[in-house]
């Protein structure tokens, strides 16, 4: 499971890669997906690795993660890296694009109406999910350290780095500009989104969902086109910021009419299928950068001042 995959065993891994392209004369099999190694008193130790694993059923949201999570608990004991969901499927990009388009709009696009979304299937029958040889593994996980998230509020932008490259740019919704008595908290709460850096600390991919003002459980949405519809599971991203846990999550909304506002009481908000990608490029310990900045520039000049959203500078 992802909570076993520290940042700590990550680097590590790293390390060893790094230790692997030294050795490169006496490591010709690596090269390929049916040989992975590990360091046993100085000696290299070449053992076969499984090429891919056939889907033996049909896979909905529903039971999706289970079903991943069955895959690494068995395959990771035949690796030598430390096996992930977001690896597994990083490698296997399809799959990121096959739950994005489960988008309830995208679907609606294609004029298809989607009541409940877990009843969709993601993963079918005899579809065949590759496993990464060592040096592909290796190639993933330094670009999950090399992986940035940055939000500036007042443009209502998430924007997804692997070093100085920007991979992505979504659009979000951030909190409002006020404060309200919350349920959850039992105390009035200033809404506005919190600045900071920091890091994802927790995935929650069955998420419950409760009003946070009156903090009552419920199960259904509207959507902006005014069906009525259940919630979709897609995985909720917590953030820690300057240190602390004010749950302040990445999640996304029913209403994409809302995006690009100051709508959330606090939250950063995606459409459906941005939060999938968003998902997949944020395993746990990955780096965030939320800022407040009203000037946006391009190669080194400003060519836009943005709205003062929450009235800083008054």
């Amino acid at each position: 499971m992802e909570n076993r995959i520290t940042r700590y065993q990550r680097y590590l891994f790293v390390l060893l890669c790094l230790h692997l392209s030294c050795k490169e004369n006496n490591l010709n099999e690596i090269k390929n997906n049916e040989t992975g190694s590990e360091f046993i008193n100085d000696k290299v130790n070449i053992k076969v690795i499984p090429k891919s694993i056939e889907v033996s059923r049909d896979i909905r949201i529903r039971e999706y993660f289970m079903y991943m999570d069955s895959l690494v608990n068995h395959y990771d004991t035949l690796v030598p890296y430390p096996f992930s969901e977001h690896l597994l499927v990083r490698y296997n990009a399809w799959i990121i694009d096959t739950l994005a388009n489960t988008d309830y709009y995208r679907m609606a696009a294609r004029n298809s109406f989607i009541y409940d979304q877990r009843n969709m299937v993601v993963l079918a029958k005899g579809n065949s999910l590759q496993i990464p040889d060592s040096l592909s593994a290796c190639k993933l996980l330094q670009q999950f350290e090399d992986t940035q998230i940055d939000v500036n509020i007042p443009e209502y932008k998430l924007r997804l780095f692997q070093g100085s490259i920007l991979k992505y740019t979504f659009p979000v919704r951030v909190g409002q500009n006020r404060k309200r008595f919350l349920a959850f908290g039992n105390r009035e709460t200033d809404l506005r989104t919190k600045e900071g850096r920091g890091s994802i600390i927790k995935h929650v991919k069955n998420p419950d969902f409760y009003n946070p003002v009156d903090g009552n459980r419920f199960y259904l949405t509207k959507r902006d086109d005014g069906n009525i519809t259940l919630m979709p599971q897609i995985p909720w991203i917590e953030t820690q910021i300057n240190g602390l846990r004010n749950g302040q999550m990445i999640h996304p909304t029913t209403n994409p009419e809302t995006l690009e506002k100051a709508y959330s009481n606090g939250c950063i908000g995606t459409k459906e299928a941005d939060a999938w990608i968003i998902y997949y490029y944020a395993p746990l310990g990955t780096k965030i950068t939320i800022r407040y900045d009203l000037n946006t520039y391009e190669e080194g000049r400003v060519v836009n001042v943005l709205k003062d959203i929450y009235k800083k500078e008054y």
